[in-house]
């Protein structure tokens, strides 16, 4: 009998400190689970902060002015227009330093160049 109560205590000493190592991992997951989460959310609030700023970048008077300043381009208008033909060129406007009216400058009809 005294064998039997011998096995029976080894058992339970041994089934409570399975019990406490599980529960010991089940906490440890749990915060493993939490920090995850935690770290999905700060992800997703970049996200998105990411996807305003990529937006706001790509306005269209942003891009116009950032041409204007750093590219030193200016918008097309009739008086700086020149319409080539098969040819001959025609000019509807000023030519830049360096450009002739009567030079062949390409082969498209109807092409606007800048």
């Amino acid at each position: 009998m005294t064998r039997l109560n011998l096995v029976l205590l080894l058992a339970v000493l041994a089934s409570a400190l399975y019990l406490v190592n599980v529960q010991y991992e089940s906490r440890r997951l749990f915060s493993a689970l939490d920090q995850a989460h935690a770290e999905a959310r700060r992800l997703e609030a970049d996200n998105e902060r990411l996807q305003v700023e990529k937006r706001a970048q790509a306005t269209p008077s942003r891009v116009e002015r950032l041409a204007r300043e750093k590219l030193q381009m200016r918008t097309a208008t009739p008086a700086i227009t020149h319409y080539v033909t098969e040819g001959n060129v025609v000019s509807t406007g000023v030519l830049a330093p360096g450009e002739s009216a009567t030079g062949r400058v390409g082969s498209a009809t109807g092409a606007r160049l800048p």
